[in-house]
Order: structure tokens, then C-alpha cells, then sequence
């Protein structure tokens, strides 16, 4: 139903990340998988009787154009996710090559 994410050497296919009360899903970005994430997360609801908060929920992508984003949030009806963000204290969409990144994770850590 969605076209899942090919990573690393030995090519995994990624398409989710759970943790507590947050998923991260990974697919292709095209309108066959945005449309069926929508079903998906709907007979999720009708299933278990718990609501998907579309409107706290964001859609961002990588290598992306900004139109078809556009288009992705009108079909999830969710916001536009900005990077870099924070993910459990790391951030996420940034190089990890530039010292600043390193310098932010360890003062963070510090600070905790």
C-alpha cells in the first residue's frame, strides 16, 4: 500500500519509527502513499476508537519540492514539519559534520 524507504548498504526497507506516543513514518513521497497513510491512520481510529490529531501532526521530507509538501498536508490536513528539529534531545535534519551539532549534544547533555 505505501513504498517504504531503502537505506544503508544492505538497503532496509525503513518505514516507521515508534517511540512513547510518536511515529515517524518514512515512505516515498508520492500521492498513492500519502493517500493510503490517510486510510491507514483512519481505520486506525475506527479500530481502536482513539483519535489521530491531524492537526498536531506535521509532514516534512528530504530532497523534496515545497509544492508537493503542500500538496502531502492537504491530504493528511497537518502542518509543514521544519528542520532542523529536535528528536528525544537530537537533532535531527542538520550535518552531523559541522562542530556546532556536536557542541549543541553535548551542552544538552550537560545541562540534563
Amino acid at each position: 500500500m505505501v513504498e517504504s524507504l531503502e537505506i544503508g548498504r544492505k538497503r532496509l526497507n525503513v518505514n516507521m519509527l515508534q517511540y512513547t506516543d510518536d511515529t515517524f513514518f518514512f515512505y516515498k513521497a508520492n500521492f498513492k502513499s500519502m493517500f493510503n497513510v490517510k486510510v491507514i491512520l483512519n481505520c486506525f481510529e475506527m479500530t481502536f476508537g482513539l483519535k489521530v490529531n491531524f492537526l498536531k501532526s506535521r509532514i516534512g521530507g528530504v530532497g523534496i519540492d515545497q509544492t508537493a509538501i503542500l500538496c502531502f498536508t492537504s491530504i493528511l490536513i497537518c502542518d509543514v514539519m521544519k528542520t532542523p528539529f529536535k528528536y528525544l534531545g537530537m537533532p535531527v535534519g542538520e550535518s552531523h559534520k559541522r562542530g556546532e551539532f556536536w557542541n549543541e549534544v553535548v551542552n544538552r547533555s550537560r545541562a540534563d
